[in-house]
Parts: C-alpha cells; sequence; structure tokens
C-alpha cells in the first residue's frame, strides 16, 4: 500500500465518532420534526398532509407571531453587538481596561435567564423601582414591560448576551498580533481607523459565531419573552409552548420549529452577505501583512 495514501475504510472509521454523533443527536432529530410536520393528529388522517402547514400559514396569530419572534431574535442580536465591539476593543487598549471591563462584562453569566426578567421587571415595570425614582421628579415612566415593541424582553435578552458575545469577540481581537496593530499605528491610523480596517475584518470569524449563537439563542428563547413580552403578539416559541404541551398538537409545534429553523438560515445567510465585504478586507489586510 502507498505510504501516502489512506485506507477508506481507515478514514470512515475516524470519522465514524464525530459523525455518527452528529447524525444521531442532530441529524435524526432534525428529520424527525421535519418529518412531523407533514403529520397529522386528526384519527383517520393520510400518513403525510399538508394541513398542519395550511393552517400555520393561514392563521393571522401564528404569522403575527413569526415576525414577533424575528423582532426579538434580531433586536437583542444587534444591541448586544453594538455594545460587545467597542467593549471588546476597550479590553485589548491597555492591562487596566481589561482587567475593569474583564471583570465587570462577565457578571450577567452566571444569573439565569429567568432572574434576569424578574430583575428587569422589578426596575422597569410601571410601579416598580425606576418608577419610583422617577415620581419625586415628575418624571412619567415609559411602558418597557409588556409593550407592544418587546423592549423589556429585548433590554433582558440583550443584558444576557452581551457578555458572552464579549467573550467571544475579545477573544478573537486579542487573537491578532500586536505587530500588525503597531505597524498601523506607526503608519498613522488613528485607534477608530485600526479598530475599523484592521481588528474588524480580522475578528470577523469571532464575530460571526458570536451573532449566530446569540441570535439563534434569542430567535428560540421562551422565558424572557413569556415575562417580560406583550400578551400579543407572543413568539413562536410561547406558542410551541401552548401547542404542544396545553393542546397536544404536536404535529404544529415540529411546524413551528421548523419554519423558525428556515428563518433563522435565511438570517444568518443575509447576515453572511452583508458581512462578505468585511471579509475579503480581513484577506487584503493578511496579503499585505
Amino acid at each position: 500500500m502507498n505510504a501516502g495514501k489512506i485506507n477508506p475504510a481507515t478514514l470512515w472509521l475516524c470519522l465514524l465518532p464525530g459523525l455518527g454523533y452528529l447524525l444521531l443527536f442532530f441529524g435524526l432529530p432534525l428529520v424527525t420534526v421535519v418529518f412531523g410536520s407533514f403529520t397529522s393528529r386528526e384519527p383517520g388522517a393520510s400518513a403525510i398532509t399538508l394541513d398542519t402547514w395550511i393552517a400555520l400559514f393561514s392563521s393571522r396569530v401564528y404569522l403575527d407571531g413569526l415576525w414577533f419572534s424575528l423582532w426579538l431574535g434580531i433586536a437583542p442580536t444587534a444591541v448586544s453587538l453594538l455594545i460587545s465591539l467597542p467593549l471588546s476593543a476597550l479590553m485589548q487598549a491597555n492591562e487596566t481596561s481589561q482587567k475593569l471591563f474583564g471583570s465587570l462584562y462577565r457578571i450577567p453569566l452566571v444569573v439565569p435567564g429567568v432572574v434576569a426578567g424578574f430583575l428587569i421587571l422589578v426596575i422597569l415595570d410601571r410601579g416598580g423601582m425606576a418608577s419610583r425614582l422617577l415620581a419625586p421628579l415628575g418624571i412619567p415612566m415609559p411602558r418597557l414591560v409588556r409593550d407592544e415593541w418587546g423592549v423589556g424582553a429585548i433590554i433582558a435578552s440583550a443584558w444576557k448576551t452581551v457578555p458572552f458575545m464579549t467573550l467571544i469577540i475579545a477573544g478573537a481581537m486579542a487573537a491578532i498580533s500586536k505587530d500588525i496593530l503597531a505597524a498601523a499605528r506607526t503608519l498613522g491610523a488613528s485607534r477608530l481607523t485600526v479598530l475599523w480596517r484592521v481588528q474588524l475584518p480580522l475578528a470577523q470569524p469571532g464575530i460571526t459565531a458570536a451573532v449566530l449563537l446569540s441570535f439563534i439563542s434569542s430567535l428560540g428563547s421562551y422565558v424572557i419573552p413569556s415575562l417580560l413580552g406583550p400578551t400579543y403578539p407572543l413568539p413562536l416559541s410561547v406558542h410551541m409552548f401552548v401547542e404542544g404541551f396545553r393542546m397536544g398538537n404536536w404535529p404544529m409545534v415540529y411546524a413551528m420549529g421548523t419554519l423558525l429553523s428556515v428563518m433563522a438560515i435565511a438570517v444568518l445567510l443575509a447576515y453572511y452577505a452583508i458581512v462578505g465585504s468585511f471579509s475579503r478586507g480581513s484577506a487584503a489586510v493578511q496579503t499585505r501583512t
């Protein structure tokens, strides 16, 4: 046998643990969910039917819930990204800022989501702490909890997401060679220019991973929208709980889960298209250096 050639059987044996794990714990549940969305809970119905999907797309309640789910996924991710990017850059400025911000931003990581929801409820709800502090000043407290835009849910989700996103982005920025940053500064680039033209393009893989994980987490969140979101519309994550555990309509649950997954993929593809220029900029920086 040629020493440089790998036996296909040996290659498959090496891939089997990882590939088998993915197929068993990700592929099989995914196929089950998609197939289950084409079944019916009605007795005597055909094995494969589109009734569940027709009911899903013909219901104004579910369609409003879909768009609201996307809003609760995109808005906290965007807010968290706007906070995490400068915070991650500040942590790279010097050792003092790294120690200061590195200790503070980790605090929400140890707080469960349900606790974060109750904190926002106690502070921002009408009659809460913020309302009582502003009352003597004659400043009315705007409605931030159970409002139609889900502001309270967005604040709570972003509060939980910022440290997680910062952890990933700061790690990606810390991996950038200091020589590259020093060279940019030597050539006259300001700190803002270095951030925009060097650090962000080179840290793009980490930023993409942070956005991806944060978006999926916010999109499928159940506890925070239940506590802080409006009574209408409800995100599909809440509808899935109601349809499954209260009404036993599991084909509808499977259809909602499949639809959320498809919409998440569509949003992420759009995100990749938008940040494509950053990836090309990163390749150009690496080529020049």
